[in-house]
């Protein structure tokens, strides 16, 4: 009895059609996917392929589940540059990702764009654009009760719907081999351009902050820190952190939370151009998300460099 209450709540949760508060796509390990929320970050680890899979709620029938592929190029590595993480230019970017939420299926393609400017010996300025197509599917099949009754969902009961929202990514950012910080804002036309039946009563801009620093103690140990931050007007702010331990350029282990929401445990390994990632999260305590355990993994790999220190300084993760 209790479980069916449990899901009961979870369909409610998913299927709200006020504010579809669960097509916010949360990530984790957001510091593997910088790219992602901000495209003045395209480029920033190199050229890569990177993906990951969310099991939000795992276990519950109908729980949102992301998937995620991307490819980004750094030009200056494929001209074969001395240093491309500073003395490129240009780097670009194809996204993609799925995303399942009660009765809505989402699939988005960004093309994102990077242009850096060169400070000081050490610094970087960043800026990027991202071009962002979104095709949003609604099984009125899977609508729930409150949904049904909704006066814009309502009409597409035991029916299928489209919606495709053409919008904009900008980004900014300050880089360092040691530390970063950006600013971006996605969804910036608001979804006002759209096709189809408009089931979506548009898109609220999202303003991002992100943040990163780390140290190597040791050749055997490093310590990094990140810092994500992104505010919508019709949802509670997002806000989270992580701390990892990298030890001898193999192994990482982590601690992460998103506050008022869930904690999570991180590991991971680096093979030679590959890197492996695993997330165990859980809800907090405050939190008024439902109780059940979230799973993501991750995979990165690089094309053009390997996972091994350059100098005895250099830190391989973020």
């Amino acid at each position: 009895m209790k479980k069916l209450v449990y899901i009961f709540i979870i369909i409610s949760m998913i299927g709200s059609g006020e504010t579809l508060a669960q097509s916010r796509k949360y990530i984790s390990q957001f510091n593997f996917f910088q790219s992602y929320f901000n495209p003045g970050l395209t480029g920033y680890e190199g050229s890569a392929v990177r993906g990951f899979v969310r099991n939000q709620w795992g276990g519950f029938e109908g729980a949102p589940k992301t998937m995620f592929f991307s490819a980004e190029l750094d030009f200056a590595e494929l001209q074969g540059r001395e240093n491309p993480a500073l003395m490129g230019k240009n780097a670009a970017s194809v996204n993609l990702l799925f995303d399942n939420y009660g009765a809505f299926r989402e699939t988005s393609l960004i093309l994102g764009y990077a242009s850096r400017i060169r400070l000081t010996e050490k610094h970087n300025l960043r800026m990027g654009a991202g071009i962002n197509y979104t095709s949003v599917r609604l099984d009125g099949a899977s609508l729930t009760v409150e949904q049904q009754n909704d006066d814009l969902l309502g009409q597409y009961m035991n029916g299928f719907s489209d919606m495709q929202i053409l919008d904009f990514n900008l980004g900014l950012a300050l880089s360092h081999e040691k530390y970063y910080l950006s600013y971006a804002m996605h969804q910036v036309n608001g979804g006002n351009i759209s096709k189809g039946d408009e089931f979506l009563e548009g898109r609220p801009i999202n303003y991002i902050v992100q943040a990163g620093y780390r140290e190597a103690l040791s050749n055997d140990l490093s310590v990094i820190g990140n810092f994500f931050f992104r505010k919508q007007k019709d949802l509670p702010d997002n806000i989270e952190f992580n701390l990892k331990a990298l030890m001898k350029d193999k192994l990482y282990v982590g601690l992460g939370h998103r506050v008022d929401y869930a904690s999570n445990i991180q590991a991971g390994f680096l093979l030679k151009n590959v890197r492996l990632g695993y997330v165990y999260e859980f809800p907090t305590n405050r939190s008024f998300h439902l109780p059940g355990n979230t799973h993501e993994f991750m995979a990165i790999f690089h094309l053009f460099r390997t996972n091994e220190r350059k100098y005895p300084e250099e830190v391989l993760i973020w």
